[in-house]
């Protein structure tokens, strides 16, 4: 996933874990609670802000290429959202509202359209890895 998204992620789960404190304090302050409730939160919660954050550098794939197929996930309107590379026509560059992206055409005429800015790879890198694919594919 590439890093800007990443950092949209991260940056909402700021904005959630702010309101999660300010309640915190105030519920903490409310019920004469000591400030010990309010470190462990703190703790807790950039523990997750850390651990969000490896999740989706590390585990987290918006296209994923196989021998046999590709799957596309995390990405609204992407269409067809798996495929085996039998079932695709061919792949064409496109820029719909100027977001560039690799558009998959299957054979049924569905497709699916991938944001080459969600990916961490190079553009041209993932383009050539698609056409390698198909290419093996259709011997």
């Amino acid at each position: 996933m590439a890093p800007l998204v990443v950092a949209r992620f991260v940056g909402a789960y700021l904005v959630l874990f702010a309101v999660v404190v300010l309640a915190g304090t105030i519920g903490v302050a409310v019920a004469g609670l000591g400030p010990d409730l309010l470190v462990v939160l703190l703790a807790v919660g950039l523990l997750g802000l850390v651990g969000l954050a490896w999740w989706l550098r590390t585990r987290v794939s918006v296209v994923r290429l196989t021998a046999a197929g590709y799957r596309v996930r995390m990405v609204r309107g992407a269409g067809v959202h798996e495929a085996r590379w039998s079932d695709v026509e061919d792949a064409v560059a496109t820029q719909p509202q100027d977001v560039p992206c690799v558009v998959l055409r299957l054979k049924d005429g569905r497709s699916t359209t991938i944001p080459v800015e969600l990916l961490a790879a190079d553009k041209d890198d993932f383009a050539r890895d698609v056409r390698d694919h198909l290419s093996r594919a259709a011997r």
